[in-house]
């Protein structure tokens, strides 16, 4: 019988806010004037689960957020763009996430106000909703400290009911890199960045890296920007370009590879073909300001997808 969902994410909430143009603040009360200024969605797991979405995938997703201004920018957002929000928790009174990015277009700096950010737990996911899908990502592990303690155990359920398991752990912020090695054991796919896969590995090359992470048993894919991406599954190791393209806006680059990796891994496909359809979505989502607005659908991503 078909499941309700393919995917089930389990995700931080919070909007972006980002000012482009000369961002870098000056104190002393100098007051700068900026290019532009935009609010758009935010958060890695949401704007990976936009970016299954408009791929063609049933999303659901479970998450926390207040019942403020941010929150319902978020939830009707995500609601636009076909993600099922009947399981996120609203709280009253609470506060919704915030990231203010500053742009300069060749690089950019975040500010994050946590806000409701960290507050999924784990319990919040019974086996109920986890036997509606196919699989369960999970991502930003580092800002999201009041599910880690129960991830392990939570993948395990998933797993033991038939689910495969993503991860993306984005940037720690404490640099401390901890708790990922005894994920991947349970993780189908693992999906760093290089600056990411070197930290957690302490190898330079992105192949060595790739390889050491891929050593307890999963799929890895290891974002590498505008070189493409590399991949890890078993004996095979794969390397892709990515496609030339007019950049506006990097955001949300790397989770919507995510998307595209994860979309072909549910279809059965090759690694090299979900590697090509990664790159590709990740590469045209930043023809637009934002994380999600540049996100394709399929038929636009397979015709670059060589």
């Amino acid at each position: 019988m078909m499941k309700p969902f393919d995917l089930l994410v389990a995700g931080e909430i919070n909007p972006d806010l980002i000012l482009s143009g000369d961002v870098v603040p000056v104190f002393g009360q100098v007051e700068k004037l900026v290019d532009t200024a935009a609010l758009t969605v935010g958060s890695s797991s949401v704007i990976f689960a936009c970016g299954a979405a408009r791929l063609g995938l049933r999303v659901a997703f479970v998450g926390v957020c207040g019942d403020d201004v941010f929150g319902r920018f978020m939830l009707e957002e995500m609601d636009k763009r076909g993600v099922d929000i009947s399981h996120v928790i609203r709280i009253p009174g609470g506060q919704t996430g915030l990231t203010v990015i500053l742009n300069t277009g060749a690089d950019r700096a975040m500010l994050t106000h946590a806000g409701l950010i960290a507050s999924l737990r784990a319990d919040q996911l019974p086996d109920e909703l986890l036997s509606q899908a196919r699989h369960l990502h999970v991502a930003s592990y580092f800002l999201q400290t009041a599910l880690q303690p129960g991830l392990p155990d939570l993948f395990r359920r998933a797993r033991a009911l038939g689910l495969t398991t993503s991860l993306d752990t984005n940037w720690d912020p404490a640099e401390q890199w901890t708790g990922v090695r005894e994920l991947l054991p349970l993780t189908s796919v693992f999906l760093p960045n290089h600056t990411e896969a070197r930290a957690l590995t302490g190898e330079t090359d992105p192949r060595a890296a790739a390889s050491a992470l891929a050593s307890a048993g999963g799929t890895v894919a290891v974002k590498l920007g505008a070189d493409g991406a590399l991949g890890v599954q078993g004996d095979q190791v794969m390397q892709v370009s990515s496609i030339p393209v007019r950049v506006v806006d990097t955001v949300g680059a790397g989770d919507t590879f995510d998307a595209g990796f994860v979309y072909g891994f549910l279809q059965g496909w090759e690694l090299e073909t979900c590697l090509r359809l990664g790159a590709v979505c990740g590469a045209l989502s930043t023809e637009k300001l934002g994380g999600t607005d540049g996100q394709p659908g399929l038929e636009i991503a397979m015709r670059n997808v060589a």
